[in-house]
């Protein structure tokens, strides 16, 4: 199997300090990773690559077997396969439905296929019905949801997932997990950050651990 992403002497610095050092890491299509680390440890900069919203400073990226070109035309097409939903994701005011279908509408993704789309994605967070609700009216746990409904509308081929289950409460990281796990199977590969050293074996996933920016160990 091809991999999906290939790292290869990767770096990163910030100023003088050096926040990631990847000498080899390859991550394969339709599998779940669960990347930990203490704070610092270098997650959120590299799922900022994964991303590919931020170059390295050297090394090489690869998506799909190609070298990734960090210019803005080689870099669209790549970056409509790949969504970043953050922790504390930002909803806007007015309703759900609009808030899950603001990356649709930028996609030029309209009519049946949107209400298609929104209504699946609040399906599977398990929120139907909740389309016409004020986003503002939410609890916290409801709104992670609804941010996490809005990255899977996109339908991504990789979804990239920073602390996705922090700061909500136990019945939504329940549920959020089931949600997660279940990705793999519909053709997505997920690649999260967590704090939690049970997320892997709950999630069935992959473990890697960065230590200082360096991949300490893979499991």
């Amino acid at each position: 199997m091809n991999a999906l992403y290939r790292l290869i002497g990767i770096r990163k610095s910030h100023g003088q300090r050096t926040v990631l050092a990847i000498d080899d890491l390859a991550l394969y299509p339709g599998k779940l990773y669960t990347l930990t680390g203490a704070n610092g440890a270098g997650k959120t900069t590299l799922l900022n690559l994964l991303a590919l919203l931020t170059p390295p400073c050297g090394g090489e990226l690869r998506y799909e077997e190609e070298p990734v070109r960090w210019s803005n035309a080689a870099l669209l097409p790549l970056r409509r396969q790949v969504t970043l939903l953050h922790q504390s994701p930002y909803l806007f005011d007015g309703i759900v439905f609009t808030n899950v279908a603001f990356g649709l509408k930028l996609r030029g993704i309209r009519g049946e296929e949107k209400q298609r789309r929104v209504k699946q994605a609040l399906e599977l967070v398990g929120l139907p019905g909740f389309g016409q609700r004020r986003a503002r009216e939410l609890s916290g746990g409801e709104a992670q949801r609804v941010a996490m409904a809005r990255a899977l509308a996109l339908e991504p081929k990789v979804l990239l997932l920073d602390e996705p289950l922090a700061n909500v409460d136990r019945a939504t990281s329940e549920y959020l997990e089931g949600v997660i796990a279940a990705l793999p199977g519909r053709g997505t590969t997920v690649i999260m950050t967590t704090h939690d050293p049970e997320h892997p074996g709950r999630l069935g996933g992959e473990l890697i651990h960065l230590v200082a920016g360096e991949l300490a160990c893979r499991i």
